[in-house]
């Protein structure tokens, strides 16, 4: 029954985030004006992106012929082709952004279910469902992921999904979910660092190789296959790596504060930033008190590698570990104060929401090639 209400809870918040632009309203008094409709959910980036991927699986000739987008044909193995993929099975009873949208839908649906599944089969919180729903509307720039076309919710379903099949030792179906977040976005590498880490950890401390470790190392396989599918379609099997300005990745760490990242950064207002990581950084600390040595290592070598981003939305960079620091504030979750502060928060994740959406936006004149 409480998985019912979890997808309810997903499914109706969903909807009142898109209301106002299926509505087509104006709030005058928030100076806010969504009478563009759902073009503006199309628009957001990087779902334009996936639909060109989706249309035209990176061929070159097939991207400059067919889409005026200012991005050079190179650009798109930045986008890793399985969320394209759910988008084309929508597609193929619906327009391409709406498909994009409703697959968008379906992975959030799935990650919360798998969320809620984590935290009760472990015990990894005193309220599951409550947690889940404070997951709905924390960290806001999570609610804006959720409302267009983003692989976020995907990639974090497998992340969860894997690390669950690891906690039981079912070390296969976590490669298996390993590889679906490989071919979902980039930093899922860094999960596989993270299970290196504790077989080694493992089998220093019992002075035995642990080889029931080794299906975990599938996962090279989505990898190699991936380059191979780029070298397929584009010419050229590192076109990831040849994609442009698409790794924000700088040394030293704290570049975002330096001139190297104003390209992305584009202002000097960052405190914000250093909040996120405090918030962030604490909350993987408390995983230790929790004995959650698998998610430590994985959340924390996936808060290391965010120091060196210089990238104004490291609060989407760093969306991925989320439901991990949000476990290890549950204490104080669960608590009265912080849900009475949370009640009164909700109308300022709204308005943040729809603010970023109606400004995150490429320019697009014909969208006859992304039916």
């Amino acid at each position: 029954m409480k998985r019912a209400y979890l997808i309810i809870a997903v499914v109706v918040f969903s909807l009142l985030v898109w209301l106002p632009f299926v509505m087509k309203v104006k709030l005058p008094g928030w100076g806010m004006d969504f009478s563009a409709g759902t073009k503006i959910l199309w628009q957001n980036f990087d779902g334009p992106n996936y639909l060109i991927v989706e249309k035209t699986w990176y061929n070159k000739a097939a991207i400059e012929a067919k889409f005026s987008s200012p991005l050079p044909a190179e650009y798109y193995p930045a986008h890793f082709p399985l969320y394209p993929a759910i988008i084309w099975v929508f597609n193929t009873f619906m327009k391409g952004p709406s498909a994009m949208l409703v697959a968008t839908l379906l992975g959030s649906v799935l990650c919360f279910l798998m969320l809620y599944k984590y935290l009760k089969e472990f015990g990894l919180s005193k309220n599951p469902l409550w947690l889940c729903l404070v997951f709905l509307v924390l960290p806001a720039r999570w609610v804006a992921v959720r409302a267009v076309g983003s692989p976020e919710p995907w990639f974090m379903l497998f992340i969860i999904a894997s690390i669950f099949y690891f906690r039981k030792e079912k070390f296969w179906l976590a490669g298996l979910f390993g590889i679906l977040a490989q071919l979902t976005k980039s930093p899922a590498i860094i999960l596989l660092g993270a299970y290196g880490i504790y077989a080694l950890v493992e089998s220093i401390k019992l002075k035995k190789i642990q080889f029931k470790y080794l299906p975990l190392l599938i996962q090279l396989l989505a990898v190699g296959g991936l380059f191979w599918f780029y070298g397929v379609r584009t010419g050229d099997f590192l076109a990831y790596f040849h994609s442009g300005d698409n790794i924000h990745l700088f040394w030293p760490p704290f570049s975002v504060f330096t001139p190297l990242g104003q390209n992305w950064v584009g202002s000097f207002w960052l405190e914000d930033i250093i909040w996120t990581w405090l918030i962030f950084g604490l909350g993987i600390a408390k995983l230790k008190e929790k004995k959650m040595t698998i998610e430590m290592y994985f959340a924390g070598l996936f808060f290391l590698a965010t120091l060196t981003v210089a990238h104004r939305d490291i609060s989407r960079y760093i969306l991925p570990i989320a439901p991990f620091v949000l476990i290890g504030w549950d204490d104080l979750i669960q608590k009265k104060e912080f849900k009475i502060v949370l009640a009164i928060m909700l109308i300022p994740i709204l308005l943040f929401s729809w603010n970023f959406l109606l400004n995150n936006m490429s320019a697009i004149a014909d969208w006859a090639p992304y039916l």
